[in-house]
Formats: C-alpha cells, sequence, structure tokens
C-alpha cells in the first residue's frame, strides 16, 4: 500500500541523501588531507572535491530514481535497501570517475575516491537502518497507524486481514469490514473484526469511523458497484485500493501498463524484457565467459586428457535442450558416461549410481566438470550464464501436463547455473521447488541477483552430493 504523504518522503529521503553525501565528501577530505592519518600532498583545492561531490550526489539521485530506490514502501525490507544502495552507489562511482576521466581531471586522490565510497555506503546503509527500526517499533506500539476498512468478509478479505496481523510493523489496522452477505460469513468470522454493515452503508461509515483506507475485496459479479464506491472514497478524501477477486493466478509483483488509454496488467512483468538489462547481462555473459575458459583451460585440459585414457568415443557429448522462446538447441557437456544409444539417452532420466556413467564420469558430475563447454553455448547465444537450467523435450513435454507454470522458465535464456542449483536443489530433488526458484529469478532478476547466484554457485554448488 502506498502512503499518502508519498511525495513529501520521496523528496524528504532525496534531500537526506543529498546532504549525507555531500557531508561524507567534507568528511572523507578531512580523513585524508586534514586528520594526520594518511600524511600526503594536497594537490587540488577543496572547492574541486566539493564540486565532485556534488556532481556524486547528483549522479547517484538520478540513478537511485531510475532503479526506484526512492519508492517508499511500508513493507520493504532492509536487505533490498542493501541491495539497492550498492547497486546505486557502484553505478554512481564508475559514472564520477567516468566524468573525471572525460573532464581530464586526473590529480584527484584514489585513496580519497576509495575511502569516500566506503564510508558513503556504510553511513547511507546505517541512518536507513536506524531510520527503518524506529518507524518499526513506533508502529509496532500502534503509533502512526493507518485504519483500513475490508469491503467484503469472504475469503479475499479475511486472507488480506491475516497477513496484515502478521505484520504489525507496518502500521495498519483494520477497523472493521462491510459485506452485504453478513449471515453467510457470520460463523466464519468469529475471529475477525466485526462485519459493521452493508456495501451501501459505506458513505455513513466513512462520515462516522476515522477509516483512512478502504480495501475492494468484493467478488467479480460486484464489478458492477465499484463505480459508486470508488466516488464515495473520493468525496470522503480516503484513497482506494482493490485486491482483484484473480489476484491468485498474479505473479507477486504484477506490472501495469496502458495501450491507448486502456490499463493493462502483465501478469508476467519480466525485467530482462527490457532492452537495457539483456544488453547488461548479455556483455556480461560474453565477457565472463571468454575469462572462464581462458583461466579453466588448463583444467578443461585435464578433463579431456582424463575422459581420453578412462573411456572410447568422443570428448564432447552433445543433446538436444529447450531453450529461450521453446526453440531447441544442442547443449554440450564433457561426457560422463558410456557411449549409448542417443534415444535411450534423450529419454532416460539420470539417478545416482547410474550404470551407464565412467568412473572419471562420476568425478565431472560430482564437481561439475563437465558442464564448462556450455561456456561455448554461452558465447554462440543459446544460453546464458546464470538462468533456469535446460531441459530436454522428451521431459519439457511431460512437466509441462504435470507442473504449474513450468513453461515460463523459457521466456529468458537457460543458464549454467541458476538460483535453484545454487539454493541445492540439484540431482533428485523436487522439479516444483526448482521451478518455484526459476520463476522468482525471473520475476526479480537484477544484475546482482546474478553476482550472488554465481558467487554462491561456486562457493558451495560446484562440488555437491545431489549433482549426478
Amino acid at each position: 500500500m502506498i502512503r499518502q504523504n508519498q511525495r513529501f518522503l520521496t523528496q524528504l529521503y532525496v534531500l537526506a541523501d543529498a546532504a549525507c553525501m555531500l557531508l561524507i565528501f567534507i568528511a572523507a577530505f578531512w580523513i585524508k588531507f586534514n586528520s594526520g592519518l594518511f600524511p600526503s600532498a594536497q594537490t587540488l583545492p577543496f572547492r574541486n572535491y566539493f564540486m565532485w561531490g556534488t556532481v556524486y550526489s547528483f549522479i547517484s539521485i538520478l540513478i537511485g530514481f531510475y532503479v526506484g530506490f526512492y519508492t517508499p514502501r511500508r513493507k520493504k525490507s532492509f536487505s533490498a535497501d542493501i541491495l539497492k544502495v550498492l547497486q546505486v552507489h557502484s553505478i554512481s562511482f564508475l559514472g564520477l570517475l567516468s566524468a573525471l576521466y572525460a573532464a581530464k581531471e586526473l590529480h584527484i586522490s584514489r585513496e580519497f575516491l576509495v575511502m569516500f565510497l566506503i564510508l558513503d555506503v556504510v553511513f547511507l546503509l546505517s541512518y536507513r537502518y536506524v531510520l527503518k527500526t524506529f518507524l518499526y517499533r513506533v508502529r509496532s506500539k500502534g503509533y502512526n497507524r493507518k485504519y483500513v476498512l475490508i469491503l467484503g468478509a469472504g475469503s479475499v478479505g479475511r486472507n488480506f486481514y491475516e497477513n496484515l496481523l502478521l505484520h504489525p510493523e507496518l502500521g495498519y489496522e483494520v477497523y472493521g469490514f462491510l459485506d452485504d452477505k453478513r449471515e453467510e460469513h457470520e460463523f466464519e468470522h468469529q475471529h475477525f473484526k466485526p462485519i459493521l454493515g452493508k456495501i451501501g452503508t459505506l458513505e455513513e461509515t466513512l462520515r462516522m469511523h476515522p477509516i483512512d483506507e478502504v480495501i475492494i475485496a468484493l467478488p467479480l459479479e460486484a464489478h458492477g458497484m465499484y463505480a459508486s464506491i470508488i466516488a464515495f472514497c473520493d468525496n470522503a478524501g480516503v484513497k482506494t485500493l482493490i485486491i482483484p477477486d484473480y489476484f491468485d493466478v498474479l505473479p507477486s509483483r504484477p506490472f501495469f501498463d496502458n495501450f491507448a488509454g486502456i490499463p493493462l496488467i502483465n501478469v508476467r512483468d519480466i525485467p530482462l524484457d527490457e532492452i537495457s538489462n539483456r544488453l547488461l547481462k548479455r556483455t556480461f555473459d560474453i565477457v565472463f565467459s571468454l575469462i572462464a575458459l581462458i583461466l579453466a583451460s588448463p583444467l578443461m585440459l585435464f578433463v579431456v586428457v582424463g575422459i581420453k585414457l578412462t573411456s572410447p568415443g568422443p570428448i564432447i557429448f552433445s543433446q538436444e535442450r529447450m531453450g529461450l522462446n521453446r526453440r531447441t538447441f544442442r547443449m554440450y557437456k564433457f561426457r560422463s558416461m558410456r557411449v549409448s544409444d542417443s534415444i535411450i539417452s534423450d529419454t532416460k532420466w539420470t539417478i545416482e549410481n547410474d550404470p551407464r556413467r565412467t568412473k572419471f564420469g562420476t568425478f565431472l558430475r560430482r564437481t561439475s566438470l563437465d558442464e564448462f563447454p556450455q561456456f561455448f553455448n554461452v558465447l554462440i547465444g543459446d544460453m546464458s550464464v546464470v538462468g533456469p537450467r535446460p531441459e530436454r523435450p522428451y521431459f519439457v513435454e511431460q512437466f509441462k501436463d504435470e507442473i504449474p507454470k513450468y513453461m515460463v522458465k523459457h521466456h529468458i535464456r537457460p543458464g549454467i547455473t541458476g538460483w535453484a542449483q545454487a539454493s541445492g536443489l540439484r540431482g533428485d530433488t523436487s522439479i516444483k521447488d526448482r521451478i518455484d526458484h526459476d520463476l522468482f529469478y525471473l520475476e526479480n532478476w537484477s544484475f546482482l541477483f546474478d553476482l550472488k547466484i554465481i558467487w554462491q554457485t561456486i562457493y558451495k554448488g560446484l562440488v555437491n552430493r545431489n549433482a549426478y
């Protein structure tokens, strides 16, 4: 839900952040050049540093608006703030370095810049943490409350009420319900706030009680009442929010679009639909894959020799997989099994202690070394470094009817590793759990999320007891 003072809070955050960044710039200047802790010659006057501090503040605020950092929400975790602060100030710092290079400002202290970046991130996160903790405690004690009236005492309205009870720190309190079928819901409603009356009493209820927001949780057949309900709320100066009766088919963060003046709900908003995001991810894929192949070339040579010495047959195994937009491609791996009929290989599920696997192949599977040729798939454009793992068409045909939303993962390129794999879901683990992780990744993609998955894969995912 959105606060009535959203614009004021946004302006307050922007001013506070700008002031903090300038103060930190000054503090970093004093620590570097005046405190005596870092003896060095000051090659530029203070006004030059202050000017670049102002430029940095301006850049970071623009980036903050672009990535949604200044969108105040009550239900926004501190971990989300951490990711946004790191994202905003990493990009802003690169922007500042680019501006310094373009202006040929070569005499600014590098030590000062690094010190400023560290102090900036630490201080901004600290003050936001203190503010969030303060608001949490204030709202948990009943202060700064917003009173909510729910229209509809059915399952949708009750579910919303129960969710609010789980989060007292959000500062919302349900005043009561209005529903035309009071008798029908009375038994189920014993442990909820009271049903104050029928929908027709809304105008009187808003006049008699201190309601801040009205939540419409009515069934689809009540759609004809929406216009009058919203009009009553507008006349009373009360904000109106609608929970669609079909909310269970929507993603956690639906995207609202506009076509020829008609509002549309995009039930599957994918960040990688944005050209800028796709370009960033593709550039990273190419650079990362080239570096990985160069660094891993001695290890790959060892694998090649190991395969040739332990079993006859080709070094590389290729198999048809389904990828972006349901198109098939040949995925490459180091061969870990004995040469067998390709039809059997394409239709048989790999199991633990699979008799088709060689001893050296078992080692390759356990250490994930068999996956390294897929970096060539990334360079070709069939795969990404991070994304949902691709499956064989034979199994896709089975899973798409058995597992809800299974085919959604094909909206983006498949990956060498993914959120499911980095979370330990490999081998004989739940396909549904893997798909849930894939959908979460698809709807919440960010460049930092990719880096997190790569780190988790390297740190704890390369050697995995579930990998076979």
